[in-house]
């Protein structure tokens, strides 16, 4: 099989038309990539925080989880988001099973290196026979961001790193869906969208902050995804219908990343 990894982030999720599942749909039905979605819904979490009173704070574009937060995360990500998102594949004739990376362990995960956000994981290992399986049966996987370590502590998971590890894992072509149709720059006195970005032009432009606040870990685990066998990688539009279709035929769309000959990312 070939796989696609779609990564929707939660800020772009409630905006996404009917279309962009329309066309995940027919990349299923019509041609030889299979679809996996893993989703995000940082601003969902961040409501419902508010709404219940509990502090939530980010440090480098990652939320900081205390056990509070973690509860409230698994409540939007494993329950209300993901259900939203195998309910709208289903409403357009498609078939959907929503797993988090809880389920049959799904995602092993170890604290993020650091220390300075809580219960904030990295993914270890991906058990990637149990997506396989489940695609092989015709469904769309529909994957929740919340993993556990082997003595079985749960974890909140960046969206994004998620999805590259699993791209990793399945040696998958991996998209980044956003609110924007890739990174843009100024060029010119105007702004332009990157059609193609190394991961040293990445470096340079996340210390002059032209890349800043959540799109750092999506460009960060762009490169790292291409250092563990992700064969391509590219930040799309979520709201171009014509986009997933393009990607998978080998167009041109959005920002494609790219790791210059013999360069290591350090990030």
């Amino acid at each position: 099989m070939k796989y696609l990894v779609i990564k929707c982030g939660g800020s772009v999720y409630e905006t996404l038309p009917t279309s962009f599942y329309k066309s995940i749909i027919q990349v299923a039905t019509d041609s030889e990539w299979t679809p996996i979605i893993v989703h995000g819904g940082g601003p969902k979490i961040s409501k419902l925080c508010e709404q219940l009173n509990i502090e939530s704070t980010f440090y480098n574009g990652l939320r900081v989880t205390s056990q509070e937060v973690l509860e409230v995360a698994e409540m939007v990500l494993n329950g209300s988001i993901n259900k939203e998102i195998v309910t709208k594949i289903h409403n357009e004739g498609g078939k959907a099973i929503g797993l988090s990376g809880l389920d049959g362990h799904l995602l092993v995960a170890e604290p993020l290196k650091g220390g300075k956000l809580g219960f904030v994981g990295e993914v270890k290992e991906v058990h990637a026979s149990i997506l396989a399986q489940v695609a092989e049966q015709g469904f769309i996987p529909v994957i929740s961001p919340i993993a556990s370590d082997n003595d079985g502590q749960h974890y909140n998971i960046n969206g994004d790193m998620a999805a590259a590890a699993i791209a990793g894992a399945l040696g998958a072509k991996l998209c980044f869906v956003s609110n924007v149709p890739g990174i843009w720059i100024d060029k010119d006195g105007e702004r332009t969208i990157l059609s193609e970005v190394s991961d040293l032009e990445i470096k340079e432009l996340i210390k002059k902050k032209i890349i800043s606040g959540g799109m750092v870990p999506k460009v960060i685990s762009a490169i790292e995804s291409l250092q563990n066998d992700v064969k391509e990688v590219s930040i799309i539009s979520g709201h171009d219908e014509e986009s997933i279709k393009i990607l998978t035929s080998g167009g041109n769309v959005g920002t494609k990343v790219f790791l210059e000959e013999g360069v290591t990312y350090v990030g």
